[in-house]
């Protein structure tokens, strides 16, 4: 028998401490809910739910972006309303000073409220605003088209179209109203290897008839980069040098037009536009574009009732006037309802993966008190083992005696 070493205690107390380890993880989870408390418990766990819980914090902030731009959405659209009674109570006023059982001092009357609703217009374009951002005075209009110019044809002529560093490929896209549209392509540039800016380009060909041309054919083969293209606001040396021939059956004498948007660059043109940020992760965007809502780019600024012939003039102006709005009522309808689909959409995908998470990181209560008991208890045997393998160097002590 030997004194100096008890092997039986050590291995009880070693046996003791795992068991009261144990414990204590398991009283961690229990108390904390999780599974996973440190990367020791499950590293791959640990790594897979914390990208899902950047997923679902990133899907409720979406949703909450959704919810804010809808609010923005019903701000402009309530101020257009106004916008929309005051038009339809000059048109009422236009279409009675073009009755002559009106005098001149009558329809000089109806002149002066004309007046004052115009004034109205253009307070509420230049006031109506959410979170200080103005909403219809055109500073969310994106980008407006400009045409460029137009050639005429001659007699056996051929005509041929030379464009250097047009655009390859569209990047992003939105609703179009009155004028408003968002492609971002690159901006036209005069000569072979020069530098061009991302712009919001883009350009059609309108027949003698009215109508878009459509046969356009590019010699692709002469499209050569020497450098690549690297994302919005940056700029790149590129080699471009491509022929667009038009095929249209056109008469001698008559004239075709070309139609370019306006190069701004497209940092500018994304700037304009009111962009809604509508999901988790980079790119998962809405634009929305509101033309400008005041007198002048209704094209009623200047509307004259104080003449029946003026008044005819004005009823037709302030329908066109009427339209515009309209347009641009209906598009904020259609992204508003948009929008609440968005949101439930987000909320269904956050409410799925907060259940994945879920299942990987919490704990099962049920299982983990089972396995809380049991090591209890192997806890306390152990510590009744360590009393008896105590008491056994005792026993030495009966052979001095």
């Amino acid at each position: 028998m030997r004194i100096n070493n008890n092997l039986m205690a050590i291995n009880t107390h070693r046996q003791l401490g795992i068991t009261n380890t144990a414990s204590s993880k398991s009283m961690e989870k229990l108390s904390s809910g999780f599974r996973i408390n440190r990367a020791g418990d499950d590293a791959a766990g640990l790594a897979i739910s914390e990208k899902m819980r950047g997923q679902i914090r990133g899907l409720t902030q979406a949703s909450r972006n959704a919810q804010d731009t809808i609010s923005l959405i019903q701000t402009a659209e309530g101020a257009l309303t106004e916008s929309h009674a005051i038009l339809q109570r000059m048109r009422e006023l236009a279409v009675q000073a073009a009755n002559d059982t009106n005098t001149d001092s009558d329809r000089k009357e109806l002149q002066n409220e004309v007046k004052q609703l115009i004034s109205e217009l253009d307070r509420i374009g230049n006031t109506t605003e959410f979170n200080t951002k103005k909403l219809l005075d055109g500073s969310a209009k994106g980008v407006k088209e400009a045409v460029d110019g137009s050639m005429r044809i001659n007699n056996n002529s051929a005509l041929t179209l030379d464009v250097s560093a047009t655009a390859l490929a569209t990047i992003k896209e939105s609703t179009l109203v009155d004028g408003a549209y968002m492609i971002i392509k690159v901006d036209h540039n005069t000569g072979t290897g020069g530098t061009a800016e991302f712009a919001a380009t883009n350009y059609k060909v309108i027949g003698p008839d009215g109508k878009e041309a459509t046969h356009i054919t590019v010699a692709s083969d002469s499209i050569k980069l020497t450098a690549a293209i690297l994302g919005t606001g940056n700029t790149a040396t590129i080699s471009f040098n491509a022929s667009a021939t038009l095929s249209e059956n056109m008469k001698v004498g008559e004239s075709i037009t070309f139609v370019f948007s306006a190069a701004e660059e497209a940092s500018d043109a994304l700037d304009d536009s009111i962009m809604a940020q509508i999901g988790a992760n980079a790119g998962q965007t809405a634009f929305i574009s509101m033309g400008d809502m005041r007198a002048a780019a209704l094209g009623v600024d200047e509307i004259d009732i104080s003449s029946k012939f003026g008044a005819q003039v004005a009823i037709e102006t302030v329908n066109n006037a009427l339209e515009k709005v309209s347009t641009q009522r209906s598009a904020l309808g259609a992204m508003q309802n948009r929008l609440e689909h968005t949101i439930k959409n987000l909320d269904t995908s956050a409410e799925n993966l907060q259940a994945s998470e879920s299942r990987i990181r919490d704990v099962d209560m049920a299982k983990e008190m089972m396995e809380f008991t049991k090591q209890n208890i192997l806890q306390q045997a152990a510590q009744a083992m360590l009393a008896q393998a105590n008491q056994a160097p005792q026993g030495v002590l009966q052979l001095l005696r």
